[in-house]
């Protein structure tokens, strides 16, 4: 995980809100640094983004860099802003579907495939980002389907960032999932098969009737395969409801 490091907040709402610059001799611009960097953190994770690696990567040296982006912290927050404003790129925007619950569930499924398209956001920590054009205009987007259903601006407000955190939350798991299974070479089903043994043998002297019931009928459900995208759409339906009887 990227270690958290707070870069010069003046010289990034610089950085983020400056007009878009034109290449100069080298070739070199803002939007193409972060699109390379964003382009080896798909590839490599987020360790491997270095000023010096992005600077490889663009075929220059790691000082013409920085003539353009200080320091890798305000790197990353463009990154992370670039990543926002992707979001709803390639589909419809969430004041577009039918109802405020198809908004919902759209911000939700949105979030979701952006962060699994681009797995290394899970690996940045939570801090302050300095708000840029991304996040500000994928804010607004998302604000769009829950703003005149009843609820007051600040419900409004809560009720988005719940369901970015479903998501959010959600995504990170499947990441996490994903990321096991491939170092373990095992999918879910064979890895229950070594562990169920022996965690069996281990609690037997112990009483879990609940687990026992529960955790039996979940995993026949799932066929032993743990489903974060189920989780959160059960999640979001849930809200849903509970927003429904908020606003009568």
């Amino acid at each position: 995980m990227a270690k958290a490091k707070v870069g010069d907040p003046g010289r990034l709402v610089g950085l983020l809100w400056q007009p878009p610059e034109r290449p100069g001799r080298s070739g070199l611009s803002v939007p193409r640094i972060v699109d390379a960097a964003i382009a080896l953190a798909d590839a490599e994770g987020i360790d491997a983004v270095t000023i010096r690696a992005v600077a490889e990567h663009l075929g220059t040296g790691a000082m013409s860099l920085y003539t353009h982006v200080p320091g890798k912290p305000e790197l990353l927050e463009l990154m992370v802003d670039r990543t926002a404003a992707d979001t709803y790129a390639d589909r419809t925007v969430p004041g577009e579907q039918p109802t405020w619950q198809d908004g919902i569930r759209h911000i939700a499924v949105g979030n979701w495939d952006n962060t699994l398209a681009h797995p290394w956001l899970t690996d940045i920590p939570p801090g302050r980002p300095v708000p840029g054009p991304g996040i500000c205009d994928k804010y607004e987007l998302e604000l769009a389907p829950l703003a005149d259903i009843g609820l007051s601006d600040v419900d409004v407000d809560l009720t988005l960032t719940t369901v970015l955190g479903l998501a959010g939350s959600a995504a990170a798991r499947q990441i996490g999932l994903d990321r096991v299974r491939e170092l373990s070479g095992q999918d879910d089903p064979l890895w229950w098969e070594t562990v169920g043994p022996l965690l069996a043998s281990a609690v037997a002297r112990r009483s879990y009737p609940l687990s026992g019931r529960i955790g039996t009928a979940a995993s026949m459900e799932y066929n032993a395969s743990e489903d974060p995208r189920r989780t959160l759409n059960r999640g979001i339906e849930l809200l849903i409801r509970g927003i429904e009887q908020d606003v009568g």
